[in-house]
């Protein structure tokens, strides 16, 4: 089973980990760093990492706060969702990833939340945690039930949600979008990074999430 992280290897150390950490137990995944089209099409299911802000002309707006902007990324990594779209891939979307399902799907992007935002309110490298609600019936809830806490180092959030997309997880204090789900596809994402979430100050696995992606790849291949 092989992976795309479409990134930047100088970017996605964190991804490329968390995958391997699935060879554990599982064995036999593969991670590939790529933002080659033919490379990614070769691939069983995609990850969209984290990173900076979308270029907002890509969602309708001028600049209005978005920052570390790599317009060049952004548009190999709308390139690599659509082709998952066309090949009916898995898709995981993580912080900058989800965003960018969003925006592929017609939605739209809070460019900087109110102050204090999350991000100024940081911590263990450069996370905050809090609490999060879990929508009834969702692939999340079936993960952590009501209500997990989950990390957070961004200063934006989706606003519109795009076409097809489900909010699955909120916060309680801002109402920010922790997590949405496809309603047709197998297309997934999450604003939080489980990847490096630190499970014995948060009590949240985020390993979880991962054992989901990973059974949405299979049943894929069935």
């Amino acid at each position: 089973m092989k992976i795309a992280i479409a990134g930047k290897k100088t970017e996605t150390a964190n991804y490329v980990r968390y995958i391997q950490s699935a060879n554990i137990q599982s064995g036999n995944i593969t991670p590939l760093v790529t933002l080659n089209m033919e490379e990614i099409a070769a691939c069983d299911a995609l990850l969209l990492p984290g990173g900076g802000d979308i270029t907002p002309a890509f969602f309708g707006e001028v600049n209005r706060g978005s920052r570390n902007i790599d317009t060049a990324l952004d548009i190999r990594q709308f390139q690599a969702f659509d082709l998952a779209l066309e090949k009916k891939m898995p898709v995981l979307g993580i912080c900058k990833g989800m965003q960018i399902i969003n925006v592929a799907l017609g939605g739209g992007i809070i460019q900087d939340l109110e102050p204090p935002s999350r991000e100024r309110h940081s911590y263990d490298n450069g996370d905050k945690y809090h609490n999060s609600i879990i929508i009834p019936n969702s692939w999340l809830h079936a993960l952590y039930g009501d209500g997990t806490t989950v990390n957070s180092a961004h200063h934006q959030a989706l606003g519109k949600t795009g076409k097809g997309l489900a909010v699955i997880q909120r916060c309680p204090a801002d109402g920010c979008i922790e997590a949405v789900a496809h309603e047709t596809l197998p297309v997934i994402g999450v604003q939080w990074h489980p990847e490096r979430i630190d499970r014995d100050r948060s009590g949240t696995d985020g390993g979880r999430v991962l054992e989901y992606f990973l059974s949405l790849i299979r049943q894929g291949r069935q």
